[in-house]
């Protein structure tokens, strides 16, 4: 492609970057990276599972940088994450262990465990909060203190904090879809090119570093009839899940490193031709979540269906939801295309010479 510099060269761009740091510094009240982690929890988690490092205090740094922009937040922390050195590789974990703190089922009532709403806006008023615009620190940390309290009487009765998977009971009625258990050694699309066809590993690792508004409206494509993927949830699980590594000094022992929180989701599908038993599709992503996590348990099921469909086009999917490589190939064409455009207007002006040049003869 003609790229050329723009007119002014490096002193255009110092100015460029001089007139971000103003915008960024407008108003009178400095923006505190503890705030932006601890009150914008659902955008961090957001930066996190798109960038695929667990980092909360960078995320909130990132997001500072760069004006909220979620894009440039991500790709700031991608970058960072690129220059860190991989010491240990983590033991497998399972949801199973998570430690929950919201779990429902649309597809049973009564499930093991019973239902947990958890953390949602699901059942609120979208109406706006004025309240909000005089709210007080100090009232806010007294409204703490009270539900501390509550929380902490109602926990008279120790109660375990995990729960069996709800699709266990399916299974073992043996009504789940047989899936041929994928042993191989998982493949590292951060370190790898994506492989087409790509393994399991490597399209779930796809899908949760995807954009979630990618995802999110492939997933409502495919619901809506452009696929055959319409899920129930089986279950929709949040919480923490403890990340261990091998014990360096000494072999068979775990070294616990610290707790990540994600959302999990089993979505239960449509049976595939010349199969037995209910499909399922898995979506797992950093933090609070649930739509995404949905939203990639239809894709993950779409992708296993042999159709003539968008969302069932592996490299369709897989290639188009990257918010690095998308937001950037769209950023690029704001770059100076001074000589493939021009080159472009020489041809049309040539056959526009050609053809007056040919009705004159004809006159």
């Amino acid at each position: 492609m003609g790229y050329v510099a723009v007119t002014g060269g490096q002193e255009a761009i110092e100015a460029s970057i001089e007139l971000l740091k103003e915008y960024r510094s407008e108003g009178g009240t400095p923006l505190d990276i503890g705030a932006v982690r601890d009150r914008m929890g659902l955008l961090i988690d957001r930066i996190m599972s798109e960038a695929g490092l667990y980092a909360p205090d960078y995320a909130a740094l990132a997001l500072k940088q760069c004006e909220g922009s979620p894009e440039e937040a991500v790709f700031l922390l991608r970058a960072y994450r690129s220059t860190l050195p991989r010491n240990y590789t983590s033991r497998t974990v399972k949801g199973d262990d998570m430690h929950i703190r919201r779990r429902i089922s649309a597809a049973f009532k009564d499930i093991p465990g019973g239902q947990m709403l958890g953390p949602t806006y699901d059942y609120v008023h979208r109406l706006l909060n004025f309240d909000l615009q005089n709210e007080q620190e100090e009232d806010l940390q007294s409204w703490r203190k009270e539900f501390d309290e509550k929380a902490h009487a109602l926990e008279e009765t120790p109660k375990t904090d995990t729960a069996p998977r709800v699709l266990d009971l399916l299974r073992a009625e043996g009504l789940v879809e047989d899936i041929e258990e994928d042993t191989s050694e998982p493949v590292d699309v951060t370190m790898e090119n994506l492989p087409l066809p790509a393994p399991r590993s490597a399209i779930l690792q796809t899908l949760t570093r995807a954009d979630t508004g990618f995802v999110s409206g492939l997933a409502y494509s495919d619901i809506r009839g452009f696929g055959m993927s319409h899920p129930t949830i089986g279950e929709l699980r949040y919480g923490s899940l403890e990340i261990e590594v091998d014990y360096p000094l000494e072999e068979g022992e775990a070294w616990y490193v610290g707790d990540i929180f994600v959302t999990e989701v089993e979505s239960l599908m449509g049976t595939k031709a010349g199969k037995e038993g209910i499909g399922l599709g898995y979506g797992c992503v950093f933090g609070r979540n649930d739509t995404k996590a949905i939203a990639m348990s239809v894709l993950d099921r779409a992708l296993t269906l042999d159709i003539d469909s968008p969302t069932s086009d592996m490299e369709f999917v897989l290639l188009h939801g990257d918010c690095l490589e998308m937001n950037g190939f769209i950023s690029h064409l704001k770059l100076p295309h001074y000589v493939t455009f021009q080159s472009k207007l020489d041809s049309l002006r040539a056959r526009k010479r050609s053809l007056e040049h040919g009705n004159d003869q004809t006159k």
